[in-house]
């Protein structure tokens, strides 16, 4: 008997009705359409089966019930001093509301719409969580200001209301990659706190930073800060075992652990080796923890009682990482075991079962010690601003908040009602890539977001902002869609799912002017029309890179008087070569090298012909450098051995952006990039360390003579561009 096929509008109808894009443009323009067997899986992963007849009327009444607007969802956003639009469906006329503000203060009304209008609240021009009450329905209401706090409001903070902020700049680390004496091999807070110290006092106002993401204790090897387990918590791969218990316990510790000579052969490799160095700092924390514990918590000492204040403001989310980390461990010492927590047994998966109860009150021990790591590493990074800030930086550092998190991980272990399941974040065929990107990652369900009142988003935010003085928001493009794949597909056989952008949007605003930081939007590829606008509007910096910036008729690199004013500037990020190494080519033979470059159908070398174009982009940025004052005139290109950086870095302090960041890797002209996408082991991805200590950087003649003419640069670019017609 031959089954009956679906009518193709009624599962389009359903992925349309729960925020699919059925059809999408490609990087041709020409309009593609996602398959029904790709709308059928990715609907199973919101929860929303549609394999029969029936199962498509219960999703289709479970979407119409949610849309519906009879009952008001747990939390509305709005944004200061303009009218809240509530759904009339919800809403009798006649009916009484009440608006209890954070401040204390009450504001009593009543609805007066006629039926079937929409019901409008006034304006309320306080902002934060606001408890809306009708009809004994109590709702959140967030009401965030129009838009975020910028860098001329951090500017004014620290120089005083109506101070006009100067072109300020600042230095990208890469924290793994710092080195300072006695590290154990990887860079450590300490060290990003002497950065952010010394940089400071050259001038710079912010540091961006890696992602400080919480990664996997027993998984060494998972180690890319994009991958993270969870965005909640902090990796405490970073610690200095002497920052809080100082140096002489921290080398008594090593000492009884037998690490000291591991501990200096792994700071002499010029590539951080993980999966040796994280185990090894972790034997060394854990013999400062035994300590810690007889020592200082019975009776409680100053620090016992700062790490118990610590767990309780850490609250469940604290414990359930710390859970999570313990039984992930346990997990894989068994025979057979899985790192992967839906393979565990079912009781296990839940962290509110009674079994992961009883597991944590069995090894509590264990989790005591992660729990004793995240306040460590808190401190530790919370240190770092603290030394930025107080080193005269307004800004301080940036954080990097990822665009997912690994599905097998304590975010989405302990939040797994909030996130998608069975589905990777990706990106669709492009230009660059033909095959699509899945980056094995999950986020949020905007079902979920929706149903239980952005819970989820907020912790994460605040999380990222809990340290730092601004956050860049890896790939932003993915508050308005993402690009999911459904497990086991091509990257190529997803499909768009959209998110509510106006309640992201509002709720950033909202945390950015909480926490008094900035927000950076990482706005590149494949922009959708108008979204750089909306970014603009609600304060939120994009960002420019130098190698993207060409005019509009392609015919060479821009000005930099024509780059973009409300956004960051930079060199380079970490997903693209250096100048150094963009001037050598490196990057084109690194992708040959590993497999990456494809043969051509008309038979032409396309090593050689990447080579080719190249040579035309070099002479092209040096047109652009001379025609901005940066290089000599009457001067040719540098030779292919020879990157102009010093030019580049220049022409980049030239650009009217309000806040430019200059990575490390460019102002020591160094060859390689820290990652090259699309590769795993074939690339020393994540792992390149500095030559110098970090003392010892900010003492080299040559590093510091660069800061100074970075700074001069900046300085400079204020009165050109006012000269500017």
């Amino acid at each position: 008997m031959t089954a009956t096929r679906r009518p193709t509008d009624t599962i389009d109808s359903l992925a349309a009705r729960a925020g699919f894009e059925v059809e999408w443009f490609d990087a041709h323009g020409t309009t593609q359409r996602v398959p029904d067997e790709t709308l059928a899986l990715l609907l199973e992963c919101l929860g929303l089966s549609c394999g029969t007849a029936t199962q498509m009327r219960h999703s289709t009444a479970l979407i119409d019930s949610e849309q519906s607007g009879r009952r008001l969802p747990p939390l509305l956003t709005a944004e200061c001093e303009r009218g809240i639009a509530l759904p009339a469906s919800s809403i009798r006329s006649g009916s009484r509301y009440r608006i209890e503000l954070e401040s204390g203060a009450v504001i009593d009304g009543r609805f007066t719409a006629p039926k079937g209008e929409i019901a409008l609240l006034s304006p309320i021009s306080e902002a934060g969580y606001h408890t809306l009450v009708i009809n004994e329905q109590r709702i959140t209401l967030a009401v965030a200001p129009p838009r975020c706090y910028t860098v001329a409001d951090a500017w004014q903070t620290q120089h005083g209301v109506g101070s006009q902020p100067p072109p300020l700049w600042g230095i990208g680390a890469q924290l793994y990659g710092l080195r300072r004496n006695g590290d154990g091999g990887i860079g450590d807070y300490s060290a990003l706190a002497a950065v952010a110290i010394d940089s400071a006092k050259h001038g710079a106002h912010a540091l961006a930073v890696s992602p400080t993401h919480a990664m996997f204790s027993a998984a060494p090897q998972n180690f890319s800060p994009y991958s993270p387990s969870s965005r909640l918590w902090v990796n405490v791969a970073h610690i200095d075992p002497a920052a809080v218990f100082g140096a002489d316990l921290a080398r008594a510790a090593i000492e009884s652990t037998h690490a000291a000579d591991a501990w200096q052969t792994l700071e002499q490799l010029p590539l951080i080796d993980w999966p040796q160095a994280v185990p090894l700092k972790l034997k060394v924390l854990r013999a400062l923890f035994e300590r810690f514990c007889s020592h200082e918590r019975t009776p409680p000492g100053p620090r016992a009682l700062e790490f118990h204040g610590f767990c309780e403001r850490g609250g469940r989310a604290l414990e359930d990482h710390a859970r999570f980390e313990a039984l992930h461990a346990h997990q894989l010492a068994q025979d057979n075991g899985s790192g992967y927590w839906r393979d565990w047994p079912d009781a296990l998966q839940d962290p509110r079962s009674a079994e992961v109860e009883a597991f944590a009150q069995a090894h509590r021990y264990e989790v005591e010690f992660h729990l004793f790591l995240q306040w460590l590493a808190a401190k530790g990074l919370s240190h770092a601003q603290h030394a930025a800030r107080d080193a005269g930086m307004a800004v301080g550092l940036i954080a990097d908040l990822a665009v997912g998190c690994d599905s097998g991980g304590s975010h989405a272990w302990s939040y797994r009602d909030d996130m998608l399941q069975r589905v990777s974040v990706g990106a669709p065929p492009d230009l660059f890539n033909q095959a699509g990107q899945a980056w094995g990652l999950t986020t949020f369900s905007p079902r979920a977001m929706r149903n239980q009142g952005f819970t989820a988003f907020i912790d994460m935010l605040r999380a990222a902002f809990a340290h730092a003085g601004g956050i860049r928001i890896d790939h932003i493009l993915g508050l308005r869609r993402l690009w999911l794949v459904p497990d086991g597909a091509h990257a190529k056989d997803g499909a768009y799912l959209r998110y509510p952008l106006d309640d992201l949007l509002r709720l950033i605003a909202l945390e950015s002017w909480r926490h008094r930081a900035i927000v950076i939007g990482e706005d590149l590829g494949t922009v959708p029309s108008g979204f750089r606008e909306r970014l603009t509007d609600h304060g939120l910096a994009g960002i420019r890179v130098m190698w993207f910036e060409w005019s509009d008729g392609g015919a060479g690199f821009k000005a930099p008087r024509a780059w973009d004013a409300n956004a960051l500037a930079t060199t380079t990020t970490h997903d693209l070569p250096t100048v150094t190494g963009w001037w050598r080519g490196e990057d084109i033979a690194w992708r040959n090298r590993i497999g990456q470059t494809l043969p051509r159908a008309d038979g032409r070398d396309p090593v050689q012909l990447a080579l080719d174009e190249r040579a035309a982009h070099r002479e092209a940025l040096w047109r652009a450098f001379q025609h901005a004052g940066v290089a000599a005139h009457d001067v040719p290109p540098p030779s292919q051995d020879n990157a102009p950086v010093d030019e580049a870095l220049a022409f980049v302090a030239a650009t009217p952006a309000p806040l430019v960041a200059y990575p490390l890797e460019d102002l020591l002209a160094l060859t390689d990039q820290p990652n090259l996408p699309g590769s795993i082991d074939e690339h020393p991805n994540w792992r390149r360390r500095l030559t110098l200590p970090v003392d010892e950087l900010f003492a080299d003649p040559t590093f510091c003579d660069r800061l100074l003419a970075v700074d001069r640069a900046r300085r400079a670019s204020a009165s050109s561009q006012s000269d500017t017609p």
